[in-house]
């Protein structure tokens, strides 16, 4: 039999990359500067796969705005930018 497990609560926030993604350390330093100036305590869950990368998803979507799935393994031309991020945390806070 399932259990249900603690619910979930606030801001989900996710960065996706592939491996050896050589922009996934910069990716990384902008959520965590983003998450800091807007005030948003929230925690980054890290995923390394077959990813359009980097792609930062918000409550499960895509900052840049790029409809469907995010698998592709490929580097991303639209990469996220600083004000992308923090217009989507900030949509998030409500």
């Amino acid at each position: 039999m399932c259990t249900t497990g603690p619910e979930i609560r606030g801001t989900r926030v996710e960065l996706l990359t592939a491996p050896d993604c050589p922009n996934a350390e910069a990716a990384r330093s902008l959520v965590a500067e983003c998450l800091a100036e807007s005030r948003l305590d929230a925690s980054v869950v890290e995923r390394v796969g077959r990813y359009r990368s980097p792609t930062i998803l918000v409550d499960g979507v895509d900052v840049m705005g790029t409809p469907g799935p995010v698998a592709g393994d490929a580097c991303r031309l639209d990469v996220p930018s600083r004000e992308r991020v923090l217009a989507a945390l900030t949509a998030a806070r409500g």
